[in-house]
């Protein structure tokens, strides 16, 4: 397994209670992770809630609510890192009712924990949170079998629900599966391997996290820069200046470059590319950079920057799997706003192909109403043209949200097929 160190986010799933945020606490804790005053006030509400020891998932559980109920209710993001690597977590809500909150938790993710109970195996919020993740495009998944200190440890448990989960994610389009058995609660197998466990012979959950390869926002995919903002500052010192910001979805960016404004087809040279004051001769995707032009062409927000060989075209039908996220019902033939990067248009529902029932993945023809957490296969079209990718092809051009035109909410968040 080759170190690849570029910081790695990801992000946990499961049912409730089987121990997603004490699993957190434990990476935190036993990789000296925390500090002494965030220690301290886990401390004092650990006993001030008349528990012993310390109460790890406190560490996660950041909103009052969840502190007292002694669940996760939204997404709860922690930094940590280790001589090899950086990570980003997103601790995720296990209730079925907040599938919204883990789909926002795992759409920048690199990959998924996916927590199973050693008593109970495989269960719906598995079959849930396993296809949502592989829905969102990741190719690895981590499957922890905790709570192992509660069937002591017996190896035939986990082997018969590593084998249920393999024959499962037949069902799923996900590369690599790694099953690891752990117990968040006394740390075996987290960060330090379990004497308990001497029948398991892979790696802990953070070697494995610190190590894993994970794909790379590959420079060698086609240039894409949604355009945030012009600059003009239109001073004394500044007065010709023009540069068009925005971050790099994808691929690079090089001086000199020739370069195709959409929706117009202009083309046109880059003559500078900077970071603040920093020039660069070179920017790559995830850089959020400014670009000076050579020509004095008509760039506005919500134009995209590529290369003349691009092979985006424009669409205004489009068929778009959802995850609904509004109490609100989707209206079908009802008019919403479309997001696409930076780009806004008006567009309709104008068909629900089908809603996927994530218990038992079947396709559901018949019923015709999609509701909060539902997700859906949806026709769209919109007003104007859009010039979208396969969502499995490049996450960034191949997302987007709806909006309630009256109250400006998200009600959904989207993935073009």
């Amino acid at each position: 397994m080759q170190n690849n160190k570029k910081q790695l986010r990801f992000t946990t799933a499961g049912s409730v209670d089987d121990g997603k945020s004490t699993l957190i606490g434990r990476l935190l804790y036993d990789s000296k992770s925390i500090f002494e005053d965030q220690l301290e006030a886990v401390q004092r509400t650990t006993e001030r809630r008349g528990e012993q020891g310390i109460n790890l998932a406190l560490l996660t559980d950041g909103l009052r609510a969840e502190r007292e109920q002694g669940i996760t209710i939204d997404v709860a993001y922690r930094y940590f890192t280790t001589p090899n690597r950086k990570f980003i977590i997103a601790d995720t809500p296990g209730h079925k009712e907040y599938t919204r909150n883990m789909v926002t938790g795992a759409s920048t993710a690199d990959l998924a924990l996916i927590l199973i109970d050693a008593r109970h195996g495989l269960v719906e919020q598995t079959h849930r949170h396993s296809f949502i993740a592989s829905l969102l495009g990741m190719q690895q998944l981590v499957v922890c079998v905790n709570k192992m200190d509660m069937v002591n440890y017996d190896e035939n448990i986990f082997t018969a629900i590593c084998n249920e989960y393999t024959q499962f994610s037949k069902q799923l389009q996900v590369k690599n599966i790694h099953f690891i058995p752990i117990s968040a609660l006394n740390g075996d197998n987290v960060v330090n391997s379990s004497a308990a466990m001497t029948w398991y012979k892979g790696d802990t959950l953070l070697t494995l996290l610190e190590n894993i390869d994970i794909d790379l926002p590959a420079a060698a995919q086609p240039f894409r820069l949604p355009v945030q903002y012009v600059v003009r500052p239109q001073s004394a010192e500044w007065h010709d200046f023009r540069a068009y910001t925005g971050r790099i979805a994808s691929g690079e960016l090089r001086q000199g470059d020739t370069i195709k404004i959409l929706p117009s087809g202009m083309t046109t040279k880059v003559k500078n590319i900077s970071i603040f004051t920093k020039q660069l001769s070179v920017a790559s995707a995830g850089q959020s950079v400014a670009v000076e032009m050579e020509d004095d062409v008509d760039i506005s927000r919500g134009d995209i920057l590529v290369h003349e060989n691009h092979d985006l075209q424009p669409r205004t039908e489009l068929q778009v799997m959802v995850c609904w996220l509004h109490p609100k019902p989707l209206q079908i033939n009802g008019k919403y706003v479309l997001r696409h990067g930076t780009r806004l248009t008006r567009c309709m529902v104008s068909q629900i192909i089908y809603k996927r029932n994530i218990s038992n993945f079947e396709l559901e023809r018949e019923n015709q109403v999609v509701n909060m957490n539902d997700i859906a296969l949806l026709a769209i079209k919109t007003m104007q043209p859009i010039f979208a990718a396969p969502y499995g092809n490049d996450k960034i051009m191949g997302s987007l949200i709806l909006i309630d035109e009256a109250t400006n909410e998200t009600i959904a968040a989207g993935m073009i097929q």
